[in-house]
């Protein structure tokens, strides 16, 4: 009778280890026969990059070349919003496709800007109008002389909107 370890066949095992030189190489091991004490092994590059990720190159500047516009980014909200919302009744389906449809719109009206190193956040909150008060905050890690934001609010006479666009400077 033969034992059951020698019949069936080693799996590989993989491990990764760093080099000096800083790249990663990953290490196939296969044992040949269980009673043998020879490895086969291959070397091969593993890369952990992501294609998608932008990043902009090194310029050594301390601040931006222009502001962030701030007039500019007001009446893009003050227009988008009242253009999309000036008659619409309130309904909760309608509302959540439409705060989607209104960060979707503000967001490439604002990238068609073309603002280097300024990363944007958009928040559009909407809700119904019912006579009630609402506050609505936010906090992050911020740099006063380069950080910024916008905030548009409209009412009309079934739902609020409130519309927030932060200008954050990227490094």
């Amino acid at each position: 009778m033969s034992e059951p370890l020698k019949d069936k066949p080693q799996k590989a095992e993989k491990k990764i280890k760093i080099h000096p030189e800083g790249r990663a190489k990953e290490k196939s091991l296969r044992i040949k026969d269980p009673a043998s004490t020879h490895v086969m092994h291959v070397d091969e590059h593993v890369t952990h990059e992501d294609p998608a990720a932008t990043t902009s190159p090194n310029t050594y500047q301390l601040g931006p070349y222009k502001p962030f516009p701030i007039t500019t980014i007001s009446y893009i909200l003050q227009e988008e919003i009242t253009h999309h919302l000036r008659d619409m009744q309130y309904e909760p389906r309608r509302s959540r496709e439409m705060t989607l449809t209104l960060c979707e719109v503000i967001r490439n009206r604002v990238k068609e800007l073309v603002i280097p190193r300024y990363k944007t956040v958009i928040l559009v909150h909407i809700g119904q109008l019912n006579g009630q008060g609402m506050q609505i905050s936010s906090r992050c890690l911020w740099d006063p002389n380069f950080d910024t934001f916008v905030s548009h609010s409209f009412k009309n006479t079934s739902l609020f909107c409130s519309a927030t666009v932060y200008g954050i400077y990227f490094e």
